[in-house]
């Protein structure tokens, strides 16, 4: 038996916390949790009301990866979970609402992906979200390019847009947005990646199509999608490191000349919360979500 305890007067089973999960940082389970709980005031807000699907690696990122989208076996009846829309019927699936349910998802060893609808109200999107993936020799320098192009192309529209890591090789750009449809939003977005096709050609593809993709950034639009996810803000990532999908500045965006400088992991986020907080805030305050053109 795991042992047990007590968060926020919910009972929950912790396990082999000395379990090294990232050989090559001799990062542990327990440090694992020790992140999720630190950071747990920044997290719950980009999780909460927001089914979660997980990405589990209970060996490390060089063991078995399965995906999770329905309601775990033996997940306990205290945890919160929604009725959700799918093509193939109803499912129901996991609300992280608090830091009990945070402390048990992390103990089953897990990336957070969230969609870009709220379980009250699935039909309508309130995230816009580009995924900047770059084909190598491109790295996450090429990225912050398109990212800038993309900010500025955005912002003519009247919507702001947040930066964050992927955790992986790429970047994410996120903006709050209201009364729209995922198909709506996913229409607007894939348009911009057409436009930022056509405006830097030797930069981006907006097709997934493998073979068009080396020393280009890919301009994934499709993440809008009312089924797909996006790995949530501070999630740590099933990578060879303990690499978090970190938010960024727009000065850093703009400042990235090496690749090394935006791979933030679970130890380098505390220090940057006490220099920014939140960088993703703002996508909380309704004032800023537009509606799209």
């Amino acid at each position: 038996m795991a042992p047990m305890t007590e968060v926020e007067g919910r009972r929950v089973a912790l396990s082999n916390l000395d379990k090294v999960l990232y050989p090559a940082a001799g990062f542990t389970k327990g440090e694992l949790l020790h992140y999720y709980a630190t950071t747990a005031g920044v997290l719950l807000p980009h999780l909460r009301d927001r089914p979660v699907s997980f990405l589990r690696y209970p060996d490390g990122p060089d063991g078995q990866l399965f995906f999770t989208k329905n309601v775990p076996p033996g997940t306990p009846d205290w945890v919160t979970t929604a009725q959700v829309p799918r093509s193939q019927g109803p499912a129901r699936m996991v609300l992280v609402q608090d830091l009990a349910s945070l402390m048990w998802a992390a103990n089953l060893v897990t990336e957070f992906h969230t969609h870009q609808w709220t379980a009250d109200d699935p039909g309508e999107a309130d995230r816009l979200v580009f995924d900047l993936d770059p084909g190598p020799p491109a790295t996450v320098v090429q990225c912050c390019e398109v990212a800038l192009w993309l900010r500025e192309r955005l912002a003519a529209d009247g919507i702001e847009a947040y930066a964050k890591t992927s955790g992986a090789k790429g970047l994410h750009l996120l903006a709050g947005v209201r009364g729209s449809s995922s198909e709506r939003v996913s229409d607007y977005a894939k348009a911009l990646a057409v436009e930022a096709e056509r405006a830097l050609p030797k930069l981006v593809v907006h097709r997934m199509t493998r073979s068009l993709r080396p020393g280009k950034v890919f301009v994934d639009w499709s993440q809008n999608a009312a089924r797909k996810t996006t790995a949530a803000p501070y999630t740590v990532r099933a990578r060879e490191v303990p690499a978090v999908s970190t938010p960024v500045t727009w000065d850093e965006v703009a400042g990235c000349s090496r690749a090394e400088q935006f791979v933030f992991l679970a130890p380098d986020v505390a220090p940057r919360l006490r220099d920014h907080g939140d960088l993703l805030a703002p996508l909380f305050e309704r004032r800023r979500a537009t509606a799209l053109p």
